[in-house]
């Protein structure tokens, strides 16, 4: 009886530390524009665009919008909005640079500067936001992305050691 109950709880912390392990995820913060920033792109109205092109957005990632205050803001708005740089539709504004802006739900989102020009010379910015489930394992990962890898070594290291002990 007591090896059953012995196999059961080494079952149950098994599954429960991959499930753990599985759900991890080292948050990205991306500098928008990296060291372009968030300004006017006078040489490629689609900067921002190409810029979003070549990365994978998930849930908790962090945008980092470089500006100087009182030159530039940005918004975050709908799609409708977003497409007519207009402000009618906004969901956050931050008027302070730099500004870092914590993408908590997956899908489209929108960001602008809403100074007079700016959007229409091509200040703005569109993402599309994954779950992180499918992040793929061995990209560069962000400082502070080794102590969640840690987090889930030491998790199995555990694992492993409480099955050999009731087993």
């Amino acid at each position: 009886m007591a090896t059953q109950i012995n196999m059961a709880t080494a079952v149950l912390v098994f599954v429960s530390t991959l499930t753990l392990f599985q759900n991890t995820h080292a948050t990205t913060t991306y500098t928008v524009g990296d060291s372009f920033g968030w300004q006017i792109p006078t040489f490629n109205p689609n900067f921002y665009d190409d810029w979003a092109d070549n990365k994978t957005f998930v849930v908790n990632d962090v945008l980092v919008f470089n500006f100087t205050t009182g030159q530039h803001n940005v918004l975050e708005l709908t799609e409708p909005g977003y497409d007519a740089c207009t402000t009618s539709d906004t969901i956050v504004t931050e008027n302070k640079g730099p500004a870092r802006i914590t993408l908590k739900r997956t899908g489209e989102h929108y960001f602008i500067c809403a100074y007079l020009g700016h959007c229409f010379a091509g200040q703005k910015l569109k993402v599309d936001v994954q779950d992180g489930r499918g992040k793929t394992p061995g990209v560069l990962s962000p400082p502070g992305a080794a102590a969640s890898s840690l987090v889930a070594t030491t998790s199995i290291v555990f694992m492993f050691i409480a099955f050999a002990l009731l087993c």
